[in-house]
Order: structure tokens, then sequence, then C-alpha cells
């Protein structure tokens, strides 16, 4: 409290408000390959919102595409605004999966990558390599892209089954690190911090106009910040067109996605008179995970990213019932929010989602080791994954069971 020493009027301001919580944004890509120009901003991660920066930055006359350039090229056509490119450079002394991962170093730092790409290497090295940065930071998703050499029928059970296979060769060629591993399906991601998709798809190359058959993690990714964009994190980029494909490398049957949709390998399918479309909604958890689902995976990122980035002045705060009350508030006006969008399940806010922060969550030995616990229970919605209509037949002037 201020000291009065002389008589009069004073005036202060006492902070006694909420502190909203804003939702943090979910729709900045993050590449890292090899550029047209490979000495480019080599190792730096550069911030990008068109193709037109891209080509200026990453190009040089006469460059020919690359994995690189393909799939930015595929975002910001599918409706990606911003990403991150970091050019690793052609193979040298260092491995394709040792510049890969010098490539995701530099995106530890920046908060705002929610989706990762890396267009280009598809070796078990470089599928781990995504998958651990994203499961380290827990604040992104990996789209990760099948090998060239996966393309038939025969191969499709080696998607999912083994998670490594070792190559024919006993080395490993220089771009995919010298493990000698291929990757045909990368590992599990027991926190759904990755997603697979399959097949490769036909696109025309931008630079020079001829067809191209491309990995489709930039498509994919752009498919990503469109559904955010339009309907929200919550809802599954899936069911959705792929702008710029021509054709998909494999045309999927019903049978064959079914014994990929468990194993995590969402599929690109061909539909006539519907165009090229994204259908799968799954990431690399488990099928029996509750992470299974992209949506939720996401969800849940952006709903812990947003409360942790905007409760930093909880820290250092007085821990007792007016800090708790405080949370509590601030934390249950941002889920009701979050429920109004459609994100989370419930008539109400009480069956969508509770926020607990009292003296059972913070008990004194806590309070004394300087914790302050919140216990928040969220219902996401789930995908419509499988549409069941049951049809029979009734007598004439029957009625139905409701």
């Amino acid at each position: 409290m201020p000291s009065y020493l002389t008589p009069g009027v004073y005036v202060e301001e006492v902070p006694g408000g909420a502190r909203p919580i804003e939702m943090v944004g979910t729709s900045t890509a993050a590449f890292v390959g090899v550029a047209p120009e490979p000495t480019a901003r080599m190792h730096e991660a550069v911030a990008v919102n068109n193709w037109t920066e891209f080509t200026k930055a990453f190009m040089a006359e006469g460059s020919a595409g690359t994995p690189l350039s393909h799939a930015v090229f595929g975002f910001f056509l599918n409706g990606g605004g911003r990403c991150y490119i970091v050019n690793v450079g052609e193979a040298g002394s260092v491995s394709g999966t040792g510049r890969q991962r010098q490539g995701l170093q530099l995106l530890e730092e920046l908060e705002e990558v929610s989706i990762v790409a890396i267009p280009g290497f598809t070796d078990a090295a470089s599928y781990d390599a995504a998958i651990s940065h994203c499961e380290k930071l827990r604040n992104r998703v990996a789209v990760l892209d099948p090998p060239d050499e996966v393309s038939s029928i025969d191969q499709l059970t080696q998607i999912a089954t083994p998670d490594l296979a070792v190559d024919d060769a006993e080395q490993g060629d220089e771009d995919s690190g010298g493990e000698g591993l291929k990757g045909l399906r990368p590992r599990v991601s027991d926190g759904g911090f990755g997603t697979f998709y399959f097949p490769r798809i036909a696109v025309k190359d931008p630079l020079d106009g001829k067809p191209a058959w491309v990995a489709p993690s930039g498509h994919i990714a752009g498919i990503w910040a469109r559904t955010d964009g339009l309907r929200g994190v919550h809802k599954a980029p899936a069911n959705e067109l792929i702008r710029g494909a021509l054709d998909v490398s494999y045309r999927l049957t019903r049978e064959e996605q079914g014994v990929l949709n468990p194993k995590g390998v969402n599929c690109i399918r061909f539909f006539a008179g519907e165009g090229i479309r994204v259908w799968g909604a799954r990431t690399l958890a488990a099928s029996s995970s509750e992470w299974r689902y992209l949506n939720v995976r996401r969800l849940f990122i952006m709903v812990e990213e947003s409360i942790g980035r905007s409760t930093r002045w909880i820290v250092f705060e007085p821990n007792d019932r007016p800090l708790w009350k405080s949370i509590q508030r601030d934390v249950s006006a941002f889920l009701k929010r979050v429920w109004r969008t459609g994100a989370l399940m419930g008539t109400t806010p009480e069956e969508a989602f509770f926020v607990k922060c009292d003296e059972e969550t913070n008990p004194t030995e806590d309070i004394d080791a300087g914790l302050v616990t919140t216990l928040i229970g969220l219902a996401p919605v789930k995908p419509a994954e499988f549409v069941i209509f049951r049809i029979s037949q009734q007598a004439p002037g029957a009625e139905g069971d409701g």
C-alpha cells in the first residue's frame, strides 16, 4: 500500500478485471528442404507470405523445381497464408538427415509455427527427426510424404505393417543419411504429433508448366490452413479438394483404404465428378489412442498454447484463493468462447468443459513448493468418419421407431 503523508485526494488505478485469453494462430507452416537455388539463404528460417516472395528469395533464373518449391507452391495454392522456409542446401559433407535435423533446430524458437513438413526427405531417420521435433515442442504437427518407390498395390501392405524396412543395399544413399533404412511408413507417435499421406499427386510445375509427380505435404498443409480459416481448427481437414492436383500415383479402392486407415495412413483419393480429395484425418497415434484424430490433436495444441501464452502474468503472483478464482474465471471465459465455435461437445458449457482451481488442486505442500495447479477437462468434437444409414423395408402405413 502507498504511504499517504499529505492531506488531499488521491486517485489510483487498481487492476481488477478479467485478462482475456486470446486464441493462438494454427495455420503457419514451416518447410525444410532444398531450394531451387541451393545456396540461397542457407540455414535461415525465412518468413514468406506468398509465392512471389519465395521465388525472389530462393530462385535464380533458370532454376528447376525441387520438392521444396512444389510444396510451397501447393501450400499457397490451397489456402496457406504464411510459412517459414529453411533451405538446407545440396548434399555435401553432412548427410540428408543431418541437414534436415539442423533445419528443424532453427524452427524451435518460432512459436507461431504449427505445421511442419520436410518435402524431399522420406527415409526412416528423417521421418523420426520430424516427429521427434514435434513431440519435443508439443505445439505443432508434422506432415509426412510417402517415398517415391511406394506407388503400387504390392507395397500397400508394406506401408501398413513395418515401421522400418532394411534397404536391399548394404549402404544407404548419401542423401538418406547413410543409415541403410528406407521408411515405408513413419513410426507411431503416441501423442499424435505426426501424420502421413498417400499417394503422391501429379501437378503442373509452376516453373516450366510441365506435369510433375510431387509429394503432397505442401498441398496438405495449405488445406489445413484453409480449413482453420473457414471452419476452425476443430474441423478435420478432410473431404477437401486438393487444388492443383491433376492425378494420383495410385487410385485406392475402399477395401485398400480399409487396410491403411486404421494404421494412420491418410489416403488421397480420386472420386469421379468430385475430383481428388483428402480422405483421411488420422494421426500416427495407435488406432485405440485418444489422439488418433488430427483435429482433436490440433485443437488441444491450440487450447494449451493459448492458455500458456496468455497466463504468464500468474508467475510470481501470491498463490492464494484470489489467484485461483482469477485463473478459473479467465480460463472458463476462454473455453466458453471455444465451445461457442462448435469445437466442444455439449448443449451447455457445463457439458463441454470444466475448470477446477481451488484448495483441492492446490494442497499446502504444493503451495510450499511454488506450484499452482488448474485441472481442465474438455469434450472435443470427433469427426464423423464412418457415416451409417440403416435402411429397411416397411409395410405401407407403418411408422418407424421414432
